[in-house]
C-alpha cells in the first residue's frame, strides 16, 4: 500500500477520535456511556469482527503465518516484561507499576484493530486476532501482578471464557473445517463487526476528553514511558525481526501493533489494584495523542 494511502487512513482514524472527544466534551457521550460502549465492543462487535475475519479458504501459508504471529506476540510481550523490570529504578511502586504495565501492554485491540483493518483489510484482523491471545492471557495474569504484587485467581479463571479467546476459537474452528456461515448470518455479523473501528476510536477520543488538558501534559514519567512505548519498543522489534525470514506483512503487523499507545485498561487496572490511576489516565491520553505522529513514522520506515 502507498504511503499516502496509509497516512490518509491514519488521519481518518484520528478524525474519528476527535469526534469522540467533541461528543464527550458536549456530554453526548457520558462517562457511563464509555463503559457501556466498551462492553458493546468487547462482548459483541469485536467478537463478530474476529469470527468473520476467519472467512478465508484454508491454506498452509495462513496457518503457518498464524502460528508465527502467535509466537511473535508471545515473544514481544515476554521481552517487554523483561525490559520493564530494569527500565524504571527508583520510582515508587504506584508509579513504577503503571510504567511497567504500559511498557508491556499496548492498545493493540481498541486502536490496533482499526489500524490493521484500514491497512491490511480483513486479513489484518485475522492475524490481529491471533496476536491478542497472549495479550489477553498475560493481562489477566502478569498485568494484575504488576500492580498488586500477587495474582488474582478469579481473573485468571476468566481467561478461557474471555470473549476474544472464545471468538478466536470459533473463528479457527470455522476456518479449519471450512464451514461457511449462511449468507444472511454472515452479512449481519460482518456489518455489526464493522462497527468496531468507529466505536473504538470514539471511545478513545472520549477517554482523552476525561483528562483536563492542563493536567495531562505534566511530569517526566509520562513522557519517558511514552517514549519507551511508542519509539523504543517498536524500534527494537523492527531491528530484531527484520533479519528473520518473515513474510513482510507479518513483520509489518508485529511492528505496528507494538507501536500502539498505552492500553486503555491501564486506568482500570491501576484504579482497581493500587496503581496511580491519575498517571495511568494521562499515559493513555499522551501516548494516544503522540501515536498520531509515531505510527505514521513507523509505517514510513516499514515502507
Amino acid at each position: 500500500m502507498e504511503v499516502r494511502i496509509i497516512l490518509s487512513q491514519v488521519v481518518v482514524l484520528f478524525i474519528m477520535m476527535i469526534f469522540g472527544f467533541i461528543a464527550r466534551k458536549r456530554d453526548i457521550i457520558t462517562r457511563d456511556m464509555t463503559e457501556k460502549l466498551s462492553d458493546i465492543i468487547l462482548l459483541l462487535t469485536q467478537p463478530l469482527l474476529i469470527i468473520t475475519s476467519f472467512n478465508f479458504d484454508l491454506s498452509k501459508e495462513m496457518l503457518r503465518n498464524a502460528g508465527l504471529v502467535f509466537l511473535l506476540s508471545l515473544g514481544i510481550h515476554l521481552i517487554s516484561i523483561v525490559f520493564s523490570l530494569f527500565l524504571f529504578p527508583g520510582y515508587p511502586h504506584r508509579i513504577k507499576s503503571v510504567l511497567q504495565y504500559v511498557t508491556v501492554f499496548s492498545n493493540c485491540g481498541f486502536m490496533g484493530f482499526p489500524v490493521l483493518q484500514s491497512i491490511f483489510g480483513s486479513v489484518g484482523i485475522f492475524y490481529g486476532s491471533i496476536y491478542i491471545i497472549p495479550f489477553n492471557i498475560l493481562t489477566l495474569s502478569y498485568g494484575i501482578m504488576v500492580f498488586s504484587g500477587k495474582s488474582d485467581k478469579e481473573a485468571i479463571k476468566k481467561i478461557l471464557i474471555h470473549p476474544v479467546i472464545i471468538s478466536v476459537a470459533v473463528g479457527m474452528i470455522l476456518f479449519l473445517t471450512q464451514i461457511k456461515l449462511p449468507a444472511p448470518l454472515y452479512n449481519a455479523a460482518s456489518m455489526v463487526g464493522s462497527m468496531t473501528s468507529p466505536l473504538s476510536m470514539l471511545i478513545v477520543g472520549a477517554l482523552l476528553a476525561n483528562t483536563p488538558i492542563r493536567e495531562m501534559f505534566g511530569g517526566f514519567p509520562v513522557y519517558y514511558g511514552s517514549f519507551v512505548r511508542l519509539i523504543a519498543l517498536p524500534a527494537l522489534v523492527f531491528v530484531g525481526l527484520r533479519f528473520l525470514p518473515l513474510p513482510k506483512e507479518i513483520l509489518n503487523m508485529a511492528v505496528i501493533l507494538t507501536a500502539m499507545p498505552a492500553a486503555v485498561n491501564t486506568v482500570i487496572f491501576a484504579e482497581k489494584y493500587g496503581g496511580d490511576a491519575e498517571l495511568a489516565s494521562r499515559f493513555v491520553g499522551i501516548s494516544t495523542l503522540l501515536s498520531v505522529l509515531t505510527i505514521p513514522l513507523f509505517m514510513l520506515i516499514l515502507q
